[in-house]
């Protein structure tokens, strides 16, 4: 298989569940059919923002086929297939594929993060890319699997013709700049974190997963449109200004906060799924207020169907 180019801003998609804990699958569509009029690259379903780990196999493949069904036609969808085992990876991998997906996202397995050395992830990876009949992109993700995959394996792995790039949530520059140095130019290394957006446009890398994007998509690709067009004092000014307000809601208040971000800028954030906690009222508030506070509201109220 070829590698595939991967481009722009893609949102790792919220996934709204009813206060009973269903999937609220109506609004997922309409999520995605307001972002399709921002010009985003993409979209990545079962992500990490996306309550993955809480949803049933029926659930996540649902959501593959309405992700495929509601894009806009030019938008790659990528499927988050990873799981712990290298099988059940291939097995999920393969299904999204039937279902529309162009490419998946396998994170690095971890339950078992001792035994997770270089040649376990090497083996895995170059398994997984065998037996994948779409393209395979890495997912480090530190934050969560408590494992920081190696400049040296992803060296080895970035070379299969099947691995197509990879999703570095670090959040260190200097790593990106180290995985880009050892990869094949063909490799689509994509920045995990709007805090390095600016630095990762400027080392060359040219798409961006970014949860932040699922509740100012067009702030976020405002950053890569500056930098595209020169201009930027203005990208790195812009970005310095969304900073701080992804912190407060992503890193502060977790999936719980960034979905409240989102019913606060106009879409439908829904309920988190248990044992996720809800906001406190203090919690909304601060929220509101540090939004209100860069001037990232939207003049109107978000309309009384969306929920908390």
């Amino acid at each position: 298989m070829t590698k595939l180019p991967i481009h722009g801003i893609i949102p790792p998609m919220i996934t709204p569940f009813k206060e009973n804990g269903d999937v609220d699958y109506d609004a997922f569509s309409r999520n995605i059919e307001r972002w399709n009029a921002i010009d985003l690259g993409g979209y990545l379903v079962l992500g990490s923002n996306s309550e993955t780990p809480y949803l049933a196999e029926a659930e996540k493949l649902k959501l593959v086929e309405l992700t495929v069904k509601t894009a806009a036609k030019d938008r790659i969808v990528l499927a988050g297939t990873g799981m712990e085992s290298t099988r059940e990876t291939i097995r999920l991998t393969n299904a999204a594929a039937k279902l529309g997906a162009n490419a998946a996202l396998v994170i690095t397995p971890n339950f078992y993060g001792g035994q997770m050395t270089d040649a376990a992830l090497i083996k895995h990876y170059t398994a997984v890319a065998d037996g994948a009949d779409i393209p395979i992109l890495i997912y480090n993700v530190p934050k969560f699997t408590h494992l920081n995959i190696a400049v040296e394996a992803v060296k080895i792995i970035s070379q299969h013709p099947n691995i197509a790039g990879m999703k570095d949530s670090h959040g260190k520059i200097e790593q990106l700049e180290a995985f880009k140095k050892v990869a094949p130019e063909t490799f689509s290394l994509i920045v995990g974190s709007v805090s390095i957006l600016y630095p990762a446009l400027a080392l060359g890398i040219r798409s961006g997963i970014l949860a932040f994007a699922n509740c100012a998509p067009s702030q976020c690709c405002e950053v890569e449109r500056l930098f595209e067009d020169g201009k930027h004092f203005a990208a790195r000014e812009l970005q310095a200004r969304l900073v701080p307000v992804n912190k407060a809601v992503t890193d502060t208040y977790g999936i719980a906060g960034l979905k409240y971000a989102c019913t606060l800028m106009g879409y439908e954030g829904g309920h988190a799924r248990s044992p996720l906690l809800s906001l406190t009222e203090e919690e909304r508030n601060s929220i509101k207020q540090i939004l209100q506070q860069y001037e990232l509201l939207p003049p109107q109220p978000a309309s009384s169907h969306r929920s908390e």
